[in-house]
């Protein structure tokens, strides 16, 4: 079984705490990684783009000239995509770009990012994320006691409203709830910090 330190917000260690070999210690799999990634990216997107096709243009109802005798190709429209103003071949219409992978996949693909994170030393386990104040200095001498660095995710399994007011204002900083894990976030992170009962939430859940 995985161990790790259990510090509180001063920096001092409180215990050690054993992680599940199960969700923070399996092999990795990059295909349902990159799959999970990519369909939580895709799902963003709005889909609105459009373009008109040679049916929906404006103008273009006659014939520009006879069929025959003038020398020229013969032509049904000016509106056909190869005039100026005409209608554009297999443009984009409006979609949606979402799919759907199955329950294993999802659950496979949060280990691997976890077990990364464990692998990469970039898992930090705190007793506690509730903060006295609502202070964004508070926030960034509390992330300097931390030694945290880069982008950080907080991982709360209680309501972490002082701490999402305190660092919501930093770029670098996103807090979310237990139940909110994802796989982007793990891994578009450097460091992933979570609270004691978050740990337990996740264990729970993907157990």
């Amino acid at each position: 079984m995985a161990k790790i330190k259990e510090i509180n917000l001063k920096g001092e260690q409180v215990k050690d705490l054993t992680l599940n070999d199960d969700v923070f210690k399996i092999e990795g799999n990059d295909v349902v990684l990159k799959k999970a990634i990519r369909l939580q990216l895709d799902s963003q997107r709005q889909g609105t783009h459009d373009t008109k096709g040679r049916s929906e243009v404006s103008g273009g109802g006659r014939k520009p000239y006879r069929q025959k005798g003038t020398g020229n190709a013969r032509q049904g429209t000016i509106r056909a995509p190869h005039f100026v103003g005409g209608g554009v071949v297999f443009g984009p219409t409006p979609r949606s770009y979402s799919f759907k992978t199955n329950r294993k996949e999802r659950r496979l693909a949060l280990k691997s990012a976890l077990s990364a994170k464990l692998a990469e030393k970039a898992v930090v386990v705190v007793d506690s994320l509730e903060l006295k104040s609502a202070k964004t200095k508070d926030a960034i001498k509390m992330l300097e006691t931390l030694k945290l660095n880069g982008k950080v995710l907080f991982v709360s399994a209680h309501d972490a409203e002082m701490l999402y007011l305190a660092t919501r204002n930093l770029g670098s900083v996103a807090v979310i709830m237990a139940d909110e894990l994802n796989v982007y976030d793990i891994v578009n992170a450097d460091v992933v910090v979570f609270d004691e009962d978050s740990v337990k939430y996740i264990e729970e859940a993907l157990n």
